[in-house]
């Protein structure tokens, strides 16, 4: 590239290595128009002094009228490319912050959009604008054009000033159309402001042109003149009208060679500003440092995505932008690299002026002089912290998808052994004293339980997301069943209190709402510790927030506070997160709150939590209520429901057959129990009228429950099932009417309900 006197160091420092136009460099560098090649003739030829008199004086009028037109020329050029270059520039700069993308447009799409984006690039653009009008005042101006910089000026402050109204607008959530048209600017003054200032310019630069054309024309008639005045004297002076003849020839190639100077220089004017105008609109991030690591020169994209200024981190290093996650050791191996005239590629988690992190992919290139020195250090970075963001959403995928392969290979196993334990407590809860020691440790014993059942639903729930049954819920209910979980769990320094105002039904799946509340519940009394505290449960009608709309029934908010230790602001942000916990390796699996964000968002609800340190925390979760009269259970229930038919028992697990053949026999019922569902076909086969009712598991070796039932089905087309499984199947599919699944481990109580329902449905047909 050509850098003419004006060109800023790091632009012809670039140029430079790009190679642009070196030969037309070393041409212009290396030429001198100006000298004066004259070859005189070594003719003496007398010739009468008048003659000669008169040739003198014509050719020295003819050298002082030449020589007045190259200093015309070289006066309007020094005006051409001079203070009206960098003027123009600077014009150029203002129209950019008042075009597209600047200033005026950033503004219109900040109070439209109230991006905090747009709010950024305008503050930042309004900086940028007050440099270059205050390096604009430096130059030479003419009232006219201080008269048109201060109106445009002026429009700016309007606008500086409508942006605090702007900011105060976005904050407190005014009208996006009153406060459009509150913030209105008429930018019309400044518009033309700017047009006068660039006519001024054109004017500036048109005058100087058509000086340096004039002066070029009037010396080519000079020319034509003289030549004509010599040829008059020719005819008596022969040597003179030579010399004439070689000077006017000399004048020609002077003049043509003017003129191709300045073609040459106005394009590569053009190359230059075209060159300028790419690194600085480039997509991708450009340092220049020298070896110091002392930064020379960045672009408009770095000044965008770091949120540093130019004026801000000239003369800087690089240092302001470590995060602290790359050791010293590794930037020194990169300097040596690049000392060693290498190139480095590689990726930087940098920090923003805001604090703020990025992921940027760079690459720093040596820039090697002729001699074989290194001059400077060019960087060229990519954000690809988007691109981060969405590897780290894949390996959290991968992490889930792995979760729910987890889950259900233990599921099934894991299920089955709660049901043995489960049913072999209920057996001995039967012939335990009521308040006896016996039948207190036999509660613990359901309890714990029931807490593996909730962790390994919860593991299933994370990992497969199984929609619930949403149904009418009496709130109160599920309340006073996890409380009195809880009261058997908690240590005995933490107090918990709970509403008792009455039923409240909400509409989502009971078992959900157990989770729900169990889980944080159980995430505050883990909290306090073992310190004395207190936790809080209270729910009640309540309206929807802001951006809920209103629904007929209305809704709910149940709290959960406690007055533990509260939390961070930063562990507050990553509550909901997937496997992040406070709590030590082995105390916390992290799944619990991300489980209760996804049942509350599935149930159509919202979670929020408050906590500062020190004041405890209080989750709030907004749940829709429902006009249905919710079902409710009796508790005190004297006895469980009885029968005397026969049941086919197929489980492959034989502790959980056992189990339930003894909840079953107790309950009056005939039971064969079976824990092939081979030999149980057999059995069938030879007797088919034998059994009332068929209660298997879904998942076993050699033959499923679902095969299972389809050759009983084949035998027997009505006979009612009831499949147990520790782990659901999205479908089953039977012949006939399509049979219930409960859910291992088994509750007795649930399973004695439901055998009794099946069969008093079928009788009752």
């Amino acid at each position: 590239m050509f850098c003419h006197a004006g060109s800023p160091n790091l632009i012809c420092l670039i140029a430079t290595l790009a190679g642009t136009d070196n030969d037309a460099h070393d041409y212009f560098m290396n030429s001198d128009p100006y000298s004066t090649r004259l070859i005189w003739p070594r003719l003496i030829a007398v010739a009468a002094l008048a003659l000669i008199a008169v040739t003198v004086l014509l050719g020295v009028a003819l050298g002082i009228k030449t020589r007045q037109q190259f200093r015309e020329i070289d006066s309007s050029w020094t005006e051409y490319s001079g203070g009206a270059e960098r003027k123009g520039i600077l014009i150029s700069s203002l129209r950019e912050h008042l075009g597209y993308g600047g200033i005026i447009h950033n503004f219109k799409n900040y109070v439209l959009r109230q991006d905090p984006v747009y709010l950024t690039q305008t503050q930042a653009q309004i900086d940028q604008f007050y440099v270059v009008v205050e390096e604009f005042k430096q130059l030479q101006l003419s009232e006219y054009e201080r008269a048109a910089l201060a109106t445009i000026l002026g429009t700016i402050r309007v606008y500086q000033a409508r942006l605090e109204i702007a900011q105060q607008a976005t904050a407190e959530g005014w009208d996006v159309a009153q406060t459009d048209q509150l913030v209105q600017v008429d930018d019309t003054a400044a518009i033309g402001a700017l047009a006068t200032l660039e006519q001024i310019w054109n004017d500036i630069q048109t005058a100087s042109s058509r000086r340096i054309v004039a002066a070029v024309d009037e010396g080519q008639q000079l020319i034509l003149i003289g030549f004509m005045s010599v040829l008059a004297l020719a005819l008596t002076a022969l040597v003179i009208a030579g010399m004439i003849y070689l000077l006017v020839q000399y004048l020609r190639g002077a003049v043509s060679q003017l003129a191709l100077e300045l073609r040459e220089r106005r394009r590569l004017q053009r190359s230059e500003s075209q060159l300028a105008t790419a690194v600085e609109q480039s997509p991708a991030t450009i340092v220049v440092t020298d070896t110091d690591a002392r930064i020379q020169y960045v672009n408009k994209k770095f000044e965008t995505l770091s949120g540093w200024r130019r004026d801000e981190v000239i003369g800087e290093t690089p240092a302001f932008l470590q995060s602290g996650r790359t050791s010293a050791a590794n930037y020194e191996l990169l300097r040596q690299r690049l000392l060693e005239g290498k190139s480095w590629t590689g990726v930087f988690l940098n920090r923003k002026k805001d604090g703020s992190e990025y992921w940027v992919e760079t690459t720093i290139l040596p820039l090697v002089a002729a001699d074989g020195t290194i001059q400077n250090f060019i960087a060229s970075g990519e954000d690809i912290t988007e691109k981060r963001h969405a590897r780290d959403q894949v390996i959290q995928a991968q992490k889930l998808e792995a979760v729910g392969q987890l889950s259900g290979g233990i599921a099934h196993d894991f299920n089955n052994i709660l049901t043995t334990i489960i049913g072999a407590s209920h057996l001995a809860a039967l012939d335990a004293d009521d308040g006896s020691d016996l039948a207190g440790e036999i509660e613990h014993i359901d309890i714990a339980a029931r807490r593996a059942q909730n962790l390994v639903r919860e593991l299933l729930t994370f990992a497969r997301r199984e929609p619930g049954q949403p149904q009418a819920v009496d709130l109160s209910e599920i309340v006073s069943e996890v409380s009195r979980l809880l009261r058997a769990s908690m240590p005995p320094m933490i107090r918990l209190r709970c509403d008792t105002s009455g039923p409240l039904a909400v509409l989502g799946d009971p078992t959900h709402l157990h989770q729900i509340l169990m889980n944080l519940c159980r995430n505050a009394s883990e909290a306090i510790g073992a310190e004395d505290g207190t936790i809080e449960i209270g729910f009640a009608a309540s309206d929807p927030p802001q951006g809920f709309a209103p629904r007929d029934d209305g809704w709910v908010l149940l709290t959960v506070r406690d007055d533990g230790p509260g939390m961070s602001e930063g562990t507050r942000a990553r509550l909901f997160e997937p496997f992040f916990t406070t709590k030590p390796l082995g105390k916390g699996a992290g799944l619990g709150l991300a489980v209760v964000y996804g049942l509350v968002e599935e149930i159509g609800g919202q979670i929020t939590v408050e906590s500062t340190r020190g004041q405890g925390t209080c989750f709030s979760v907004l749940l829709p209520a429902s006009s249905e009269q919710a079902l409710t259970e009796e508790r005190d229930r004297p006895e469980l429901p009885r029968g005397h038919e026969t049941i086919m028992l197929v489980d492959d697990d034989m502790e959980i057959a056992g189990t339930l053949r003894r909840i079953l026999l107790r309950l009056g019922y005939r039971v064969e129990a079976f824990t092939s569902p081979l030999v149980a076909l057999e059995r069938i086969r030879q007797w088919p009228d034998r059994f009332d009712v068929i209660l298997s598991d879904l998942m076993m070796p050699d033959l499923s429950g679902e095969a299972l039932v389809t050759e009983i089905r084949g035998l027997r087309p009505n006979i009612p099932v009831l499949f147990c499984s520790g782990y659901k199947p999205d479908t089953i599919v039977v012949p006939g009417e399509q049979p219930e699944v409960l859910d291992k481990p088994v509750d007795p109580a649930t399973l004695a309900k439901k055998l009794r329902h099946l069969l008093d449905s079928i009788s009752a047909e």
